[in-house]
């Protein structure tokens, strides 16, 4: 219980003088829960507020973000020290460095507990996933970091919740080693209409059938995990005449063009010249790499895979086109899958794998040609695992629970191959291997 009597200034406390209530010298902890909405749905007056507080004028910040920077101001040239219960994203993806460069100029972080799920009493809570953020100006503290039910004693707690220096993996157009360039898929903007389910691919076949030619398979990461199937109407090729002959086909084209008139985007609007093709089309031309932009959290791994040309990709799929079974090996080995973890942004707690966050910023080992031979080797034996199961997904294939065990050991043959290529010991933590990974990152960029 309060034993004493509380003071409570009822206000909007982005807007309030904060040193009119109390004054700094007579303060010694901030603690908080902030709102937390993203910028998508965030009101023009929070919008305003939080543009206020931050000087911040990026479209991807949390609103939770004020916080920091109104508390990082008042503690200047003090001993208090705050803490804040936080969403998650403040410290994932392309969020950190725009948020958190400034902020640790002024401040560091002395404690901070992991990623968690925040469940409230109430009868219609809501799942957040959350972090708490200890920081202050106070110099010689020993830093925490809290995993669960693991603490760990930190020399230095940066944007990233781990123990290593203040690095801030920043958004890049083209990878920073000499590795093949990431590209997103093609993205119709067609309002359904040139796509075609599984479910009715076979009647419009039988009442169109000079479409046949022109359908392809369709994938996006939902259908490249599960295994399942769709298909579009790829009319890239496809002359007017022959257009004009499959009248269901014409008529899905003119929805399109309808479709594309009615949006608010300039962009989408335009496209409307063409409405039998995608909006944005960036097939690959040979084999390509798919990789999943959202996958779950409880798998280990993060499927990807080796498709041909005649696939047609989404944009909800990355892809690395002429990759090799090395470059197969590299990104789905533990390194790499340590690196994505703590690096990319999230989807509630599943994996948003990003080109520009994750990628491009990844730094590739120099394997003797004995090493790269290895890896290619284990690589491949992944590969031939998994055509063992023909009739199982990656979704199966990579279950936490159902991963077949000869899957499993190949892909730790896999990994020993990739942290022996990048001189890392066989019993690194996770957490060490990221750390090393910073560290040729810092390297790397001078």
């Amino acid at each position: 219980p309060i034993k004493t009597h509380p003071h409570i200034h009822e206000g909007n406390a982005l807007t309030t003088d904060w040193s009119k209530i109390i004054a700094p010298q007579n303060l010694n902890f901030i603690i908080s829960n902030p709102p937390f909405v993203g910028f998508t749905y965030q009101s023009a007056e929070q919008k305003a507020d939080l543009l206020a507080a931050t000087k911040l004028k990026s479209k991807n910040i949390d609103y939770v973000c004020a916080w920091y920077f109104k508390a990082a101001d008042f503690i200047q040239g003090t001993q208090i020290r705050c803490a804040f219960v936080s969403t998650n994203s403040i410290c994932q993806g392309e969020q950190v460095a725009i948020i958190w460069k400034p902020l640790l100029d002024k401040f560091n972080i002395d404690f901070a507990w992991r990623t968690f799920i925040w469940n409230s009493e109430s009868n219609q809570k809501a799942h957040v996933h959350v972090v708490i953020i200890g920081f202050s100006q106070v110099e010689g503290l020993q830093k925490f970091i809290f995993d669960g039910k693991e603490i760990i004693l930190a020399e230095n707690i940066n944007a990233y919740l781990m123990n290593a220096p203040n690095i801030f993996i920043e958004s890049r157009n083209e990878p920073i080693c000499d590795a093949p360039p990431m590209r997103v898929g093609n993205r119709p903007t067609d309002g359904g209409n040139l796509i075609i389910e599984a479910a009715d691919y076979e009647e419009f076949i039988r009442r169109e059938p000079l479409a046949k030619k022109y359908i392809r398979p369709y994938i996006g990461a939902k259908e490249f995990i599960n295994g399942k199937m769709r298909y579009c109407l790829w009319l890239v090729n496809c002359p007017p005449n022959e257009l004009r002959k499959m009248p269901l086909v014409f008529e899905r084209v003119k929805a399109v063009e309808t479709f594309r008139l009615n949006c608010k985007s300039p962009i989408t609007r335009t496209s409307k010249k063409s409405p039998a093709l995608f909006q944005a089309i960036a097939q690959p031309t040979t084999d390509y790499l798919a990789i999943p932009r959202i996958s779950s959290e409880r798998r280990k791994y993060v499927p990807i895979g080796f498709m041909t040309p005649d696939i047609i990709v989404s944009d909800d799929v990355q892809y690395v086109q002429d990759a090799t079974v090395y470059h197969f090996g590299v990104l789905i080995s533990s390194v790499h899958m340590a690196w994505l973890k703590t690096v990319c942004g999230r989807l509630e707690m599943r994996y948003r794998y990003s080109a520009t966050i994750v990628y491009n910023n990844f730094v590739w080992c120099e394997p003797t040609p004995e090493q790269r031979a290895r890896i290619e080797a284990t690589a491949q034996n992944i590969l031939d695992v998994r055509a063992k199961y023909p009739d199982a997904s990656l979704a199966d294939l990579y279950d936490a629970t159902a991963m077949p065990p000869d899957l499993r050991k190949a892909h730790e043959l896999n990994d020993k191959a990739v942290m022996k290529a990048y001189g890392f010991a066989q019993n690194m933590t996770e957490a060490e291997i990221v750390g090393e990974l910073f560290k040729m990152y810092q390297a790397f960029i001078g």
